[in-house]
């Protein structure tokens, strides 16, 4: 059976590397002034114009359970589409684009049923990287929230 290769951009969070499909990500940007929307989800920390579409900020960290912090101008953007919008993930930095075989993947659900958002882990002589599935980590509820901001923000 063949093997099948992937991309994947590599982020961190707090030394934590994570990786999302590269075929997902639209683009890399620097830190830019974040608009707050109110009345929207706590892990929404507001939108940005991106080449003149209103995307939604997302902190993934309150979703991973990090520690909260403000945006830094060294921090990054990482523009990417889930299966029903552009969001941008506020980061600490993009490290690399790895190529990685299905085989150097251990399956998220093998690892633990309960990974909701990881869909695999892959180990590296430098430490773990933690793959993560767009499509699902934003919840229904979440997404329709965040569908209902932008609407009333759309002029």
């Amino acid at each position: 059976m063949a093997h099948q290769v992937h991309q994947f951009v590599v982020f961190t969070l707090d030394e934590q590397r994570y990786a999302v499909p590269l075929s997902a990500v639209e683009r890399i940007v620097r830190m830019v002034e974040i608009t707050p929307v109110p009345h929207t989800l706590e892990i929404v920390l507001g939108v940005i114009n991106a080449q003149g579409r209103i995307i939604p900020v997302v902190d993934i960290r309150k979703r991973l359970r990090l520690p909260a912090r403000e945006p830094h101008p060294s921090d990054h953007l990482l523009i990417a589409r889930t299966a029903q919008r552009g969001v941008a993930l506020m980061v600490d930095a993009v490290s690399e684009v790895v190529t990685l075989s299905s085989q150097e993947v251990v399956l998220g659900e093998t690892i633990l049923a309960q990974l909701a958002y990881v869909t695999g882990v892959v180990k590296r002589p430098d430490g773990l990287i933690l793959i993560h599935d767009f499509d699902r980590f934003l919840s229904l509820d979440e997404e329709q929230a965040l569908h209902d901001a932008i609407d009333a923000m759309t002029p």
